[in-house]
């Protein structure tokens, strides 16, 4: 046997030990408790679902749930932890657009192509355009000619992904100077509209609704398709004022890159049977949020769409990764 055919040998028996390797996991999945890291704060929506699904998932696989609060850096923090964390499936971080967004803003981000795989798309959810009760404008059209007839003097609140998309949407569409006002998350970010301290906030549609009933904000248009549709469907859509503008949030599932494809899909389908359970759908509904499950590849899919369409919008508002 020559040196070559040696190598080719020594290959294919590397290449059978990592396979054997990964089908074992499989085989044994789950041997432990699973880990679900949340890269925000305890308390906030993206924490209410994740300890929702971890119970669920837990009663399905027997074996418990653990929910990890990573907050930090927009949720790179929670990010990079899953990331570096053993690629056996029990470990899961919990996904938004920021994902996709982050490394636009921030040089720090890690490749969410490269280092983590999808597993599911949980569901996504309009947004809709907030105002402080006492601002003048009330409706798009207004905001617009306001930041155009005083150049700088509508500010917007953004925490990063969607709602900073959101703000840079409108600033390009009304061609003029606006305030972009950073928060370290939508709950400070709201709360700062509340105190008039800031004019415009782009936020999801079950954490608006509470605030817009009790008065302390003023819903001006949604991010829905058209009217008529899921919450807040009374309203005016962005869309009749600023052509093609689409702003829809999500949440999905990832884990970290080696994950065994096996073990993936055993992921994805244990999930998939949660989404499907009446009391988890209408928990769901009761937030505004719109269930899509499907396959890792159909979430890989919409990953790779935001990441292009939302960059394209960045770019073109000259943000850069600090």
């Amino acid at each position: 046997m020559n040196a070559r055919h040696l190598a080719l040998l020594v290959a294919a028996m590397a290449a059978f030990a990592g396979t054997l390797a990964q089908a074992q996991i499989a085989a044994a999945w789950p041997s432990k408790p699973i880990r679900w890291i949340v890269p925000f704060p305890p308390g906030g929506p993206a924490d209410v679902v994740t300890r929702m699904l971890s119970a669920k998932l837990a009663e399905r696989v027997g074996q418990p749930g653990i929910v990890e609060n990573r907050a930090g850096a927009g949720g790179n923090v929670g990010h990079e932890a899953a990331a570096k964390a053993a690629p056996d499936g029990h470990t899961v971080v919990f996904v938004v657009p920021a994902i996709v967004t982050n490394p636009f803003f921030l040089k720090a981000s890690i490749d969410p192509f490269r280092e983590l795989a999808p597993v599911i798309h949980l569901d996504s959810a309009s947004m809709v355009l907030l105002t402080h009760p006492s601002f003048p404008a009330k409706t798009v059209a207004e905001v617009i000619a306001q930041a155009r007839a005083k150049p700088g003097s509508v500010s917007c609140a953004s925490s990063g992904a969607l709602p900073q998309v959101g703000c840079e949407m409108l600033r390009i569409h009304a061609s003029t100077e606006m305030i972009m006002v950073q928060y370290k998350g939508n709950a400070p970010a709201l709360n700062a509209l509340m105190g008039g301290e800031v004019d415009l906030l782009f936020d999801v549609v079950n954490i608006a609704q509470g605030q817009v009933k009790a008065g302390r904000v003023r819903a001006i248009a949604s991010t829905n398709p058209r009217r008529g549709i899921g919450p807040f469907g009374e309203l005016p859509v962005l869309a009749e004022t600023i052509p093609d503008f689409e702003l829809v949030t999500w949440h999905g599932v990832m884990v970290p890159a080696a994950t065994p494809g096996e073990v993936v899909m055993q992921l994805n389908r244990e999930i998939q049977a949660v989404l499907g359970e009446p009391d988890i759908r209408r928990r769901f509904a009761d937030g505004g949020l719109e269930i899509t499950g499907g396959t890792p590849g159909a979430f890989a899919a919409i990953l790779k769409r935001d990441h292009a369409k939302y960059g394209r919008i960045l770019t073109q508002a000259g943000i850069k990764p600090e």
